[in-house]
């Protein structure tokens, strides 16, 4: 069986998130959400609340499954659960300099590729800061967010 792992804080999802977990549910046989919860790092919303939107986001889609990362390296992570692929979005050329020594060490590390997915044109300007930052200002990201979200945001 061929399984990825698709690794993010997703703080909150957002649709350029969905886009990618969908195309990458579409290459593997099972992906494998795993959603990080670095205690240095303030977040908007928990680790289960953010665990429960994907989940709600993504239930009709086969093959997915969402769990907490933990608190060790992704590639060990990606290892124990058998993965043999690391599934990354990359927006612009910021994300790839950023992502390039990660995978690199992933694969020395836990012999796990990283593929590299490149985000749809719809996506390419939408990040979580973004986002939490907008809806701070009182801004319309409905276009941006799955509805569990937005009920998250109180928008729906």
């Amino acid at each position: 069986m061929q399984r990825a792992v698709c690794p993010g804080s997703f703080d909150p999802v957002h649709n350029g998130h969905i886009e990618i977990i969908v195309r990458a549910a579409s290459l593997f046989e099972e992906v494998v959400v795993a959603v990080s919860n670095n205690p240095a790092k303030s977040y908007r919303f928990s680790l289960q609340e953010r665990m429960d939107m994907i989940s709600e986001t993504l239930r009709s889609i086969q093959g997915v499954t969402v769990m907490p990362l933990g608190t060790g390296l992704i590639a060990d992570f990606a290892k124990e659960q058998g993965a043999q692929a690391m599934v990354k979005g990359i927006r612009n050329s910021t994300d790839l300099n950023y992502e390039m020594p990660m995978a690199t060490f992933n694969r020395h590390l836990a012999s796990i590729e990283t593929v590299f997915l490149p985000a749809d044109a719809r996506y390419q300007h939408v990040s979580s800061t973004l986002v939490k930052e907008i809806v701070g200002f009182k801004g319309d990201i409905t276009d941006f967010i799955p509805y569990a979200v937005a009920q998250r945001f109180g928008l729906r």
